[in-house]
């Protein structure tokens, strides 16, 4: 009884917690895109150099653009002559950098795992865009035609109200309808996370995936690349495994790895990339989750 009773509790303060984060952040974010027309997005893309990985980063972690949203935005600055390597950090960043996933890492593991966080990806992005364009990744984008935006949201502010409170109730709408669309995979986050919480024994996590298993990491960061989990459901089950002794930096390859590239997003990359670039893009992200995962229990 004691474990049902901390189960629901976990269920519902993390639920709690997560719905006020998302609808805040989302909002916010929406309200400063309205701001920031797609065409001063593109601009700042369009620096060359160590200057417009940095750039690509910056907009990647601004724009909490859902996949079908950002593969034609990266089309369309790539058939407009934007530099190869800093749209593969805005590619690379976009995933990662969501200011939603900054924002629960912040609030579930604090300032500390948030700043680590974001330094392991940024930094990332920019090396990986530099890494990608001097490999010649730019001999394997496919030469199609710019689909319209799937997601029925838009960021452009030519289309947005006039006044403050109205692109603040627009900002708001927005918001809710994103939050409608995860919120399935929220709730199963939780649930997981909660039963983990009640019921699964400390040591038996400790022994698989503890400080002292220097693999762990590795292999929860190839079992998130694959895996189809989205930031709303891997960060609430980090958040429990890491209670019960799972290392912090083997839940940041899982969190890295499924939010970097889920199945969907690789498909959707093969559509505009070949079959090669796809495959380093992937390489990538593990890459990424394997080295933010052991900075992570080395700092922390």
């Amino acid at each position: 009884m004691n474990n049902l009773i901390s189960t629901i509790q976990y269920f519902l303060i993390i639920t709690a917690e997560l719905t006020v984060l998302f609808l805040g952040i989302s909002t916010i974010v929406a309200l400063v895109l309205m701001y920031i027309p797609q065409e001063k997005l593109r601009q700042w893309l369009s620096h060359r150099g160590i200057w417009g990985n940095f750039l690509g980063a910056v907009v990647g972690s601004l724009t909490p653009f859902c996949a079908c949203s950002t593969i034609p935005m990266t089309l369309g600055m790539l058939n407009a002559g934007a530099p190869f390597g800093p749209v593969m950090s805005f590619v690379i960043a976009s995933p990662l950098l969501n200011p939603i996933i900054i924002s629960m890492v912040w609030a579930l593991m604090g300032i500390k795992a948030c700043l680590l966080y974001f330094g392991v990806t940024f930094v990332g992005s920019m090396l990986f865009g530099v890494v990608l364009e001097k490999i010649g990744g730019a001999h394997y984008v496919k030469k199609l035609r710019i689909k319209p935006n799937c997601c029925g949201a838009t960021h452009d502010s030519e289309s947005s109200p006039l006044t403050f409170s109205g692109k603040l109730k627009a900002s708001f709408i927005s918001a809710w309808g994103d939050f409608k669309a995860v919120l399935i995979y929220l709730l199963v986050g939780v649930a997981i996370g909660a039963g983990i919480y009640g019921y699964i024994p400390q040591d038996f996590v400790t022994n698989i995936a503890g400080p002292d298993n220097p693999f762990a990491i590795p292999v929860a960061a190839s079992i998130g690349v694959p895996l189809y989990i989205r930031a709303e459901t891997a960060i609430p089950i980090g958040l429990a495994l890491s209670q019960k002794g799972m290392s912090m930096g083997a839940v940041i390859a899982l969190i890295i790895g499924g939010a970097g590239m889920a199945i969907p997003e690789m498909a959707m990359l093969a559509s505009i990339f070949r079959k090669r670039l796809v495959g380093a893009i992937v390489v990538v992200i593990w890459t990424t989750a394997v080295v933010g995962g052991y900075l992570f229990n080395t700092i922390l």
